[in-house]
């Protein structure tokens, strides 16, 4: 997951709110419901010991949320009488709202609370052209239109030889818009990096389009089975079966990522001949990794005991030990204790680490139990152990 919007909240020292809110469906005692919500985590707030200013603020932020007909919820970051950032959350917070009060921001339960599975560029296209959208997190926005030829389209049954050139010609047509829509997919997909690629409508112009495709964009390629361009009097439902088939493909793919990442891991996990080793997992292996900008994979357990370990961070994000000791720097504030999860992810992002909650696979057959050890892990940027490879010191950063 890429969680760069999080540097705002990150980047400045503080005591930070976090709350993760239950958003009440539109009910006739919504109102109600909704005020004693936000006026609840307030009083939360205030009992760990937040500033009249910051709960002022939060609650001015959560009363003013739109209601909807469908579950949800919006996490809310506040420090010095100011909410920071919100964010929404593809489901609600299990077990009711949560606030929390401390020297860093609780962003850990983002990971399995908001929409994370990867942007997808859904193409619905007949055979004169193609609508194409930009769907994710972010919701859904037009990226581009594709118009090709419209004359001829229509295949005629007749087999005379005129009838059978004219076929030839349709079917030259369709050739034709298909490289078009091929051609503006691979322009819009460089362009939003999109991971995926949805491909809807008329069946033989889909297959067309695909088999045009460039072979690493062809590998993400998914049909789907609805969504024409105009369904008429069905299009309402047309479109709400794509939208089901889109977001289904986008979980699968995140499953899939998930996996892989895994995978590696539990590869890397296991020293080397030489005894090397490119993956961490415990928190003085990880806290190491991450003093040293070590981690270019963070991995997270979401049940695991090590997540609420208590390490000890300054000012900086790379700042974190766990013996408060370690974690002084001369010139510096003095180290405060936090979890161990929200240091470890604080330094992870500031490095442009990739962070991955294994969750999606927690009911995948064959999984293993209990990896990351802990609930933390780690692939690195470089082996630690054993003799140093060629350009590197063993486990210190390569030199220059």
């Amino acid at each position: 997951m890429e969680l760069g919007f999080l540097s705002p909240i990150l980047d400045r020292p503080g005591l930070w709110a976090s709350v993760y809110f239950d958003i009440p469906l539109a009910t006739e005692d919504a109102a109600t419901r909704h005020e004693l919500g936000a006026r609840d985590v307030c009083e939360q707030l205030a009992s760990r010991g937040a500033d009249d200013r910051t709960c002022r603020a939060v609650y001015e932020t959560l009363v003013a949320l739109p209601r909807t007909a469908h579950p949800s919820g919006q996490a809310v970051f506040a420090t010095g009488g100011e909410v920071v950032l919100t964010r929404d959350l593809a489901a609600p917070p299990p077990g009711g709202a949560y606030a929390g009060w401390g020297p860093l921001p609780h962003v850990t339960p983002l990971l399995d609370l908001m929409d994370t599975a990867p942007p997808c560029l859904v193409a619905r296209m007949d055979r004169t052209g193609a609508d194409l959208e930009l769907r994710g997190p972010f919701g859904t926005r037009e990226v581009g239109h594709v118009q090709g030829e419209e004359h001829p389209l229509h295949m005629t049954p007749s087999l005379s030889w005129r009838e059978r050139h004219f076929q030839n010609s349709v079917e030259n047509t369709w050739d034709h818009n298909a490289a078009l829509i091929a051609e503006e997919l691979r322009r819009r997909h460089a362009e939003t990096n999109a991971e995926l690629v949805v491909l809807a409508g008329d069946g033989r112009e889909c297959h067309a389009v695909r088999d045009r495709l460039a072979p690493e964009l062809r590998e993400v390629a998914v049909l789907a089975e609805h969504g024409v361009r105009d369904a008429g009097r069905n299009q309402a439902r047309s479109e709400r079966l794509l939208d089901e088939e889109v977001e289904s493909a986008r979980a699968e793919r995140l499953r899939r990522h998930t996996a892989e990442v895994m995978e590696r891991f539990q590869a890397r996990r296991v020293p080397t001949d030489d005894g090397r080793v490119g993956a961490a997992e415990g928190v003085p292996a990880l806290v190491d990794a991450a003093r040293e900008h070590r981690i270019d994979t963070l991995l997270i357990r979401p049940d695991g005991p090590d997540l609420h370990r208590e390490v000890w961070v300054g000012d900086e994000p790379d700042q974190v030990a766990v013996r408060r000791s370690d974690a002084r720097r001369p010139g510096r504030s003095q180290p405060v204790s936090a979890r161990a999860d929200d240091a470890l992810l604080r330094a992870a992002v500031a490095t442009g680490a990739e962070v991955v909650s294994v969750a999606p696979l927690a009911d995948e057959p064959g999984t293993p139990d209990g990896l990351p050890v802990g609930g933390l892990g780690a692939l690195l940027r470089w082996p630690y152990g054993g003799p140093p490879a060629e350009g590197s010191t063993g486990g210190q950063p390569p030199t220059a």
